[in-house]
């Protein structure tokens, strides 16, 4: 059930609420927490997934059998290692980052998840090797988590790539609150972004704190 409160956008998950549900649903191993802590570590910044949203990627792609999946943004790995922890068996997962000392640190903690061999992280500019990586498909998942500005690319690459019945899903997609700021051109690559794929898939945006698209590759 839903009150109109919630049905509006208010929240009841307070952070003690969300570090106590995390606790149990999406714990953390010795390579997700070092993939997850790759801020203090490395002075990486702290934006990668939540621990929730990490483990609904995983569990996404075993609900659609996911053998060959993309992630567009790196960053230390996090979500990669979700990622493919959740393709099936002989799965690949390609992830890209454009910079060198992060794709380096994902490397590593791919490696150290047991990982090496089924995640290969695409070095350089998402746009310029994405062309490249076209070969490799049909991809049954694509993730978006990267600059918000090519986002409209992006889902257009993803639309192109996927297999009809392929899973696209994008994170940010309220765009930190500026989604609807008419003088904002990363605002309006996002819109685009929502206005093509609400053409193109069937889907939804689930209502997680910045929230998630999510969509099935229309036929």
């Amino acid at each position: 059930m839903a009150d109109p409160r919630s049905r509006e956008g208010h929240r009841y998950g307070t952070t003690e609420i969300v570090a106590w549900l995390d606790a149990r649903h999406a714990g953390h191993d010795a390579p997700l927490a070092a993939a997850f802590a790759a801020h203090e570590r490395h002075g990486l910044p702290s934006i990668q997934v939540a621990p929730s949203e990490g483990r609904l990627l995983g569990v996404l792609a075993r609900l659609i059998g996911a053998r060959r999946a993309v992630e567009i943004g790196t960053l230390a790995g996090y979500s990669a290692i979700h990622l493919a922890r959740g393709l099936g068996e002989g799965g690949r997962l390609w992830t890209l980052e454009s910079e060198p000392e992060h794709a380096a640190i994902a490397r590593a903690n791919l490696a150290d998840a047991g990982l090496a061999e089924r995640a290969t992280v695409v070095e350089g500019d998402a746009v310029d090797r994405l062309d490249e990586l076209g070969a490799e498909g049909p991809f049954d998942l694509v993730f978006l988590d990267a600059d918000k500005g090519r986002y409209d690319r992006y889902g257009d690459w993803a639309f192109a790539n996927l297999r009809p019945g392929g899973l696209l899903l994008a994170d940010n997609v309220y765009f930190f609150g500026r989604l609807l700021d008419a003088d904002d051109a990363e605002a309006a690559a996002m819109r685009r972004f929502h206005e093509r794929a609400a053409e193109r898939f069937e889907g939804t945006v689930v209502p997680t704190p910045d929230g998630l698209f999510l969509g099935l590759k229309t036929p």
